[in-house]
């Protein structure tokens, strides 16, 4: 009995000494985190949906929280005579959303010791070495304050002293990355989209290849194809560093997420690009600041952004810093008799949308 007796109890030792192992703790973060994200992606599909609908919107719409698709959705056709549907493939000319790629291309050589954004543009471009425009800056080109409207006409105001948008402005810094660099606009776009992992981008000018959404004006019943897309973004009238660079949806979150989080610009060079050195009043989207060729939101959210448009061609991108989310909206028709107002609606209020989302997002965080 005895013997059998300590025979038992290492067993019961055992089963005495084996508890339940505890559950681990509650991340309480993970859970405010999911439910956020479930209440991001209803919201802004109800919301964004109701917008498609509203307008017939005619092109693509994504929301990204980093890396991971919160919204998106593509309506319409790339081309409306041979009825190709738009899809995720589709590249849309995103006229002046090109001019940050200007600017971080000046930032580049800047960073490589080639030029400095306080340099006189006449030290690069005989054009500015007039007696009306020898005291231009680069900096002053970048944040549109050169009081340039067209090149070779007189400036709007003494240089530095007022706000301006000027596409000459931009295509100008083009010419000073060609000379600075020994290579053309194209080249130096080019090495850029691939500096960023942009696979599927270009200029109007070397665009070889499909899935380009033709641009159209009118509405989808009297939809008249603008001629000679994208070959005419390369011509005087807009010219390629202002507006004549062409992207797809996952194109601009790459440059978006490759952009801001450092991959691109040095720290000190980011922060120079996105330091607000100007303020805008725009027609459509009311005062605003600027940076470098961008544009951003004056009060909260925290917001970068810029509108494009090339005729037939309405775009808008924005990156909200502290959620590190996107935006895109491109398109390839516009309704001009209705004036830009009115093609820029769906643009206005998917940008109040995410506006207020992130808005709500930064008060759920802080309270946890």
């Amino acid at each position: 009995m005895i013997k059998n007796l300590v025979f038992l109890l290492p067993f019961c030792f055992l089963l005495s000494c084996k508890t339940e192992t505890p559950p681990p703790p509650i991340d309480k973060k993970a859970i405010v985190d999911s439910t956020i994200a479930v209440f991001q992606k209803t919201l802004l599909e109800q919301q964004i949906d109701s917008v498609f609908k509203k307008y017939h919107f005619n092109g693509s719409i994504a929301v990204f929280k980093d890396s991971i698709p919160l919204y998106r959705k593509e309506n319409g056709y790339s081309d409306f005579k041979r009825k190709v549907k738009i899809d995720s493939n589709t590249i849309f000319a995103i006229g002046s959303v090109s001019k940050q790629f200007t600017a971080v291309m000046i930032l580049l050589q800047m960073e490589q010791g080639k030029l400095n954004v306080t340099d006189k543009v006449s030290k690069y471009l005989k054009e500015f070495q007039l007696k009306e425009y020898e005291n231009i800056t680069i900096h002053q080109l970048l944040n549109h304050t050169s009081g340039l409207n067209m090149m070779g006409g007189k400036l709007m105001f003494k240089s530095g002293s007022d706000f301006y948008y000027s596409n000459d402005g931009f295509n100008a810094l083009g010419k000073v990355v060609e000379t600075v660099t020994g290579k053309s606009y194209d080249e130096n776009a080019v090495e850029l989209f691939k500096k960023a992992g942009m696979t599927h981008s270009s200029t109007g000018n070397i665009f070889k290849g499909n899935n380009f959404a033709s641009a159209y004006v009118g509405n989808g019943n009297t939809a008249q194809e603008v001629p000679n897309m994208p070959k005419r973004l390369g011509g005087k009238e807009i010219g390629t560093p202002a507006g004549g660079i062409l992207s797809t949806i996952d194109d601009l979150h790459i440059w978006n997420n490759a952009l801001y989080s450092g991959k691109i610009l040095k720290p000190e060079t980011l922060k120079q690009f996105m330091a607000k050195s100007a303020e805008r009043r725009h027609a459509i989207f009311g005062k605003m600041g600027y940076a470098y060729g961008i544009m951003l939101n004056i009060g909260k959210p925290n917001s970068y952004f810029h509108s494009g448009y090339v005729k037939g061609s309405p775009s808008l991108n924005i990156y909200y810093p502290e959620t590190k989310s996107s935006v895109i909206i491109l398109s390839n028709i516009a309704d001009e008799e209705k004036g830009k107002g009115l093609v820029f609606r769906p643009h206005i209020e998917v940008k109040k949308i995410t506006d207020n989302l992130e808005n709500t997002l930064t008060q759920l965080r802080s309270k946890h």
